[in-house]
């Protein structure tokens, strides 16, 4: 049986030198993790570095050291600045709880890609790319850097209020005048993040059930070769079906890296994402409600009329700017989502297809020469 080829991403890469053009200008890589331990705490930094053919940056290459806490303060730093764009997510402090254990290579590396990727999207993204605090945290060394986060408080420490406000929004009902194309993608966010938590939370008891298959996997092809000093005539069929198992043993290890490297991190990252989009909807809401409180104020007259006036026409246009951000990233975010998950089923896909193929062809060939010495047997005994 033909193999195809071992690479699980090896049509996927193709169709992304096909479709995707390279027309970026800014390269980000987040590697080489380092652990720090402290009279006060333990935490890992890692290697940030950026090259860019970008006017506004000074030089064309960067290279810095960063912690999560550096990372979180540039996530709310872009929140702040920009409160209806979908600003990626990043890895909760502890990832996949349960699954490895925190500051072993495991988790480490998790981190590290999901880190790698949170800065990559940034960098794709058409506004947040060009976010000045985004630029610090990609040229500034450590200490500059702590003197930059010293200047101002952050997202929730500022606007605590705000967030507050939005919450009591959200459980009074929502607002009474939003448009059609803002509710059809709440009701589309709410089946999404069902979807996208249930698949996220089988396939992590898919995997895990996996890892347990292949631990007792391990065990069971060795009994097969101990068996073989006390059956002299299945010596053969013995080690041959230990050698299968071996194999597909392997097999196994492989495809439990291809869940773990392309389906698992995909599926968790859109479960962050529903939640930053639910976030981002509400924040976007709340600039809808306060607008208006402001319409019925005026035309209660509880209020100074020109006063109220001035003051409806600036949230009109702080309305009208947080629809038009949300309408161009909910689109983008859209297409980006559909395409990460049909990479993944593909990739899953064909890393299925490669596993089941390598497992069939591992006992066909068992099968074939255990039949080929049977005829032999008979063949020998048949004769005078």
């Amino acid at each position: 049986i033909p193999l195809i080829p071992t690479s699980p991403s090896s049509m996927i890469n193709q169709y992304k030198f096909e479709d995707e053009p390279e027309l970026r200008d800014l390269f980000i890589t987040v590697d080489d993790p380092e652990s720090h331990i402290t009279a006060i705490e333990t935490f890992i930094t890692y290697r940030v570095v950026t090259k860019t053919s970008r006017g506004e940056f000074d030089s064309s290459e960067y290279e810095v050291r960063r912690r999560y806490q550096d990372f979180l303060w540039l996530k709310s730093r872009l929140e702040e600045a920009h409160p209806t764009l979908i600003i990626p997510p990043l890895p909760e402090k502890f990832i996949m709880k349960g699954m490895v254990e925190r500051f072993s290579d495991e988790f480490i590396e998790t981190r590290r890609k999901a880190l790698h990727k949170f800065l990559n999207r940034i960098a794709e993204h058409p506004t947040l790319a060009f976010n000045e605090d985004f630029k610090i945290f990609l040229t500034a060394q450590t200490w500059e850097l702590s003197t930059h986060k010293k200047q101002g408080p952050g997202l929730f420490s500022r606007m605590g209020q705000t967030v507050r406000a939005v919450a009591s929004s959200v459980r009074g009902g929502g607002v009474k005048n939003r448009p059609d194309m803002f509710t059809d993608i709440n009701d589309y966010m709410e089946t999404f993040n069902q979807k996208i938590n249930l698949l996220d939370k089988i396939s992590q008891r898919i995997y895990k059930e996996e890892r347990g298959y292949y631990c007792e996997m391990k065990e069971y092809g060795p009994i097969h070769t101990l068996w073989c000093a006390s059956e002299e005539d299945l010596v053969d069929s013995l080690k041959g079906v230990a050698s299968c198992i071996d194999k597909c043993c392997k097999a196994t290890e492989n495809r439990m890296a291809g869940l773990s490297e392309n389906l698992l991190p995909v599926l968790h990252e859109y479960v962050l994402y529903s939640e930053i989009l639910t976030g981002v909807l509400k924040r976007r809401d709340q600039i809808q409600a306060e607008l208006d409180s402001k319409v019925d104020a005026l035309s209660n007259k509880k209020a100074e009329k020109d006063l109220l006036t001035e003051e409806i026409g600036n949230l009109e246009d702080k309305v009208e700017c947080a629809n038009n951000a949300l309408k161009a990233d909910w689109d983008r975010w859209k297409q980006n989502m559909q395409h990460d998950m049909k990479t993944a089923f593909l990739n899953v896909a064909e890393n299925n297809i490669h596993y089941y193929e390598q497992c069939l062809a591992t006992w066909e060939s068992f099968l074939t020469s255990q039949t080929v010495d049977l005829h032999l047997g008979e063949d020998s005994e048949d004769k005078p």
